[in-house]
């Protein structure tokens, strides 16, 4: 066998620069996919007789809902909707602003929380049956208008505007705040809203 016939050799020595660079790529590709892993999952135990619902069950229909407003025989508006769950039972949830259909002026809103009809299956009524009030957010007798309203991550966000004093025309409320709704220890906490 010539030399010439022998493998030339000099790139089998591995060189401290090497294994600093194969380094660097292993670190590299390790923290790539640090980065690229998914959040971590959580399980929670449902409440006791709490049943899953369907994921694509629908919020309950606003129009179908029977208001606790006194409109003196003019019906009723419901200019804004928001669904989603706010109890974590799986099941969406409405969240209704309505209020008297007026000739003039702002009439003052309720805002109010819906569950659909429940199923004979569990144990409710027919289901044929429209959607139910169970929580007033804000009352008609406060003279108060909803402006924005949005659930996001199961919390009620809504413009709440009024009135300074009397002397403010209807039409015009001179106050604004926005705030929030949680659902906590069986019933709906009210807070200034917090930028999410």
């Amino acid at each position: 066998m010539q030399p010439s016939d022998l493998p030339d050799l000099a790139h089998t020595h591995a060189r401290p620069a090497h294994w600093l660079a194969t380094a660097a790529a292993m670190a590299g590709v390790v923290v790539l996919a640090g980065l690229l892993q998914p959040g971590s999952a959580t399980a929670t135990n449902p409440a006791a007789g709490a049943r899953p619902a369907a994921a694509d069950a629908p919020a309950p229909d606003a129009a179908t809902a029977a208001y606790p407003l006194d409109c003196a025989g003019v019906p009723t508006a419901v200019p804004r909707t928001a669904g989603g769950d706010l109890d974590g039972d799986g099941r969406p949830e409405t969240v209704a602003a309505a209020h008297c259909r007026a000739g003039s002026g702002t009439p003052p809103y309720g805002l109010y929380v819906l569950t659909g009809a429940r199923s004979d299956a569990d144990g409710g009524a027919d289901a044929t049956e429209g959607a139910r009030v169970v929580a007033t957010l804000v009352d008609p007798a406060d003279a108060l208008s909803i402006g924005d309203l949005a659930i996001r991550d199961g919390v009620v966000t809504a413009t709440v505007l009024g009135y300074t004093s009397a002397d403010v025309p209807r039409c015009c409320p001179d106050t604004r705040e926005t705030v929030e709704w949680r659902w906590s220890g069986g019933r709906f906490l009210r807070t200034p809203a917090t930028d999410r």
